[in-house]
């Protein structure tokens, strides 16, 4: 960094300010002499790299992708040596380099420019980008000795794929599946948006994904699986062991390793040394792990990009696909996203031409899939008053035949008991009386309790007509569960959920029972179920949310691939009016039709990923400014609005507010250097007030 002019002189009785300590020549390193720092700081303005000298003492440890300390605005920060070079960017003194935190050299050159490019993608900081790529430090992994048999630093990369047993037989139903293998295979980066079948053993998601691993390690390059949660992490990693790609384990070379938050530090940053060392070729993990460095990249797989944990919740927001393109696009390597369903970005991608599409015939797709039935209002008309019950005649008569053959799947979209209710009398919504959020039961009897500030209504009272009576409006997986215990006396009933009393299951034998589950909690079940009933579909897909229909049957098609093939006898019943679209694709099973005919009309409206967006809330003023000094062509501002304080205990009187910013597909480049730079400007001036800048936000109805 460069050193000021001066040294204030300190005042009479005050302690002395001691200045920086400056290398001279003869102390500073004689090769490469200069380290290029990303300093860990969190000012926009600040997002560069700063030159710092290297001394003597340090010249063995500071290598490229070392932690290191520095001297920084009169503090001792962190920050990353991302490398060394011969001559300074800029003339005059420089700071020299505090210590070196480790000489183990954590972050790679395609990793630091991948979050390069990331932060540049997303309007964020390099630094922001870093502390989701690198996890934190842990000594005593750091230390631990995991050499490999023949004490190499690699071992030998033959006999690490000797036990890899070549195989495509979960790709011979798709168009392109077999020609995809065989590109990965011969080292080509072949781009490929693939809509996966239900399946069994051996043909099923994980083992196609295992089989594509396979390939790629046969190659002799490392692959890198990103999946939505720790059960489909799980589900890849048996898989893999079942081609011969064994997890990692110490002391060893090649296999898999496991990179997922939920396995504590020490774990977590061992699995990340094996794949910095060049231990473990293949990763498989959760959001964070799109970053893993993985040593000569040959293939990224990302799982179902359509889920919402593919969506990183702090700034700057990269989504697992975009970062996963991005690196493709970095380092040469090919690309599969696969899901039963199809995401609007994914089928955005097809049209472009970036990917290929990797799909089944409708033979192989009807040989695969369960009969699905929707039961909507028109359908149960026949049934009279009763058509309107949360189990329905067919439902029940479905139900108890299902059960003579094996577990059936009740999937419903709310988790609790009743999540909200309402007066009984005029079926106004319960509100809590302390900051006005909607009220509900945690269980039969219970006391009313608000969902935003968690208080008890002991003595709640109706404001609009005075009652104290409350009726359900929307009825959790708990409530559903106690509904239909009481409707099939005798009969087995689990429940699958975050919030459930027994958690997530990851599953359940192949025993007549019913199982309750929310969207993603759908225990697994040997052979398949003999029925599934996917209630409330107008809960489900209603909503104001741009993917509010692709999302619904995202949900739907993941729950019906748990149940049998229709010539098993399996069934899939869709109850209550969910919107048209969703609901015609679930019964063709046809996600690509409703992806393609979602993205023809965001093309028309120019909304995204046609036109792409970016949001910015916050203050009023504090928004003013930064969308005041954007200079980007063809930007077109929208707002600035209030929006809900949803997650707030008790409203402001000064709401938040939130612009969006619209630009034409070739304009995302542009929008996000002028956000950085006007966040840049706004750091520097160290204007006041909150701000959230969201480039590509989830939602931006």
């Amino acid at each position: 960094m460069t050193a000021a002019a001066g040294t204030q002189q300190a005042l009479a009785g005050m302690p002395r300010v001691r200045a920086p300590r400056r290398v001279v020549e003869g102390e500073r390193a004689a090769r490469l002499p200069v380290a290029r720092v990303c300093v860990d700081v969190q000012p926009a303005h600040l997002d560069r790299v700063f030159d710092y000298a290297v001394p003597a003492a340090l010249d063995d440890r500071a290598a490229p992708g070392t932690r290191v300390k520095v001297r920084f605005a009169g503090q001792e920060v962190g920050g990353w040596l991302l490398e060394r070079v011969a001559e300074p960017g800029h003339d005059g003194p420089l700071s020299p380099l505090r210590r070196v935190v480790t000489g183990e050299p954590v972050l790679t050159a395609p990793v630091a420019a991948l979050a390069r490019a990331v932060a540049d993608r997303y309007a964020g900081t390099l630094a922001d980008v870093l502390r989701l790529a690198v996890p934190p430090r842990h000594a005593r992994v750091e230390a631990e000795a995991d050499a490999a048999p023949d004490d190499s630093p690699v071992g030998d990369a033959s006999r690490a794929t000797d036990a890899v047993r070549p195989s495509g037989a979960a790709w011979q139903p798709y168009r392109g599946g077999t020609a995809f293998l065989q590109r990965v295979l011969a080292g080509d980066a072949p781009r490929a948006v693939w809509t996966a079948l239900p399946g069994g053993d051996g043909d099923a998601w994980p083992d196609a994904v295992a089989q594509a691993v396979a390939a790629c390690v046969l190659g002799g390059r490392g692959a890198l699986v990103v999946a939505p949660d720790a059960r489909d992490v799980d589900r890849v990693l048996a898989a893999l062991a079942g081609v011969g790609v064994p997890a990692w384990t110490r002391g060893t070379t090649g296999g898999a390793v496991r990179l997922t938050a939920d396995e504590g530090p020490a774990a977590r940053y061992r699995s990340f040394l094996a794949v910095r060392r060049g231990r473990a070729r293949v990763v498989v993990g959760t959001r964070a792990s799109a970053f893993a460095p993985v040593a000569d990249l040959g293939l990224v797989v990302c799982w179902d990009d359509g889920d919402p944990m593919h969506a990183e919740p702090r700034s700057p927001y990269p989504h697992v696909r975009e970062v996963l393109a991005l690196r493709a696009e970095l380092e040469g390597c090919a690309v599969l996203f696969g899901a039963y369903g199809r995401s609007v970005e994914a089928a955005a991608l097809l049209a472009s031409g970036w990917a290929r599409e990797v799909a089944a015939d409708r033979g192989a797709v009807r040989e695969r899939t369960a009969r699905v039935r929707a039961l909507t209002s028109t359908e149960l008309a026949r049934e009279g008053p009763a058509a309107a019950a949360r189990l329905p005649a067919p439902v029940f008569a479905a139900v108890r035949a299902g059960l003579a053959l094996g577990p059936v799947l009740v999937q419903t979209p709310r988790a609790g008991y009743l999540p909200v209710v309402a007066c009984a009398r005029c079926r106004a919504v319960g509100r809590c009386p302390a900051c006005t959020g909607p009220l509900g039961l945690a269980a039969s009897g219970a006391v009313p309790s608000c969902s935003w500030c968690g208080r008890l209504a002991t003595d709640w009272r109706c404001t609009e007509c005075g009652g104290a009576a409350l009726r359900s409006v929307r009825v959790g997986s708990q409530r559903t569960a106690e509904e239909v215990g009481r409707a099939f006396p005798g009969v087995t009933v689990r429940v699958s959920g975050a919030r459930s009393q027994g958690g997530v299951l990851a599953s359940v034998p192949p025993t007549p029972a019913v199982v309750v589950a929310t969207p993603g909690a759908e225990p697994l079940v040997a052979g398949g179920y003999a029925v599934g009933v996917l209630l409330d579909a107008a809960v489900a897909s209603g909503g104001t949310g741009l993917s509010a229909e692709p999302d619904a049957l995202r949900r739907w098609l993941a729950a019906a691939a748990l149940v049998r093939p229709a010539d098993q006898g399996g069934q899939v019943l869709l109850v209550g009016d969910g919107a048209p679209r969703p609901t015609q694709a679930l019964v063709r099973w046809d996600p690509a039709g409703l992806a393609a005919r979602e993205l023809a009309e965001r093309i028309t409206l120019r909304l995204p990923p046609a036109a792409p967006m970016a949001a910015v809330t916050g203050d009023r003023v504090a928004v003013g400014l930064v969308v005041g000094r954007l200079e980007v062509p063809g930007l077109e501002v929208l707002g600035p609005v209030p929006v809900a304080a949803h997650d707030e205990a008790v409203r402001t009187l000064e709401p938040d507010v939130r612009a969006l910013l619209r630009v034409p597909q070739a304009g995302v480049p542009g929008l996000a250097r002028a956000l950085a730079a006007s966040l840049a400007v706004r750091s520097a001036r160290r204007e006041g007030g909150a701000l959230r800048v969201q480039v590509d936000p989830p939602e931006a109805l």
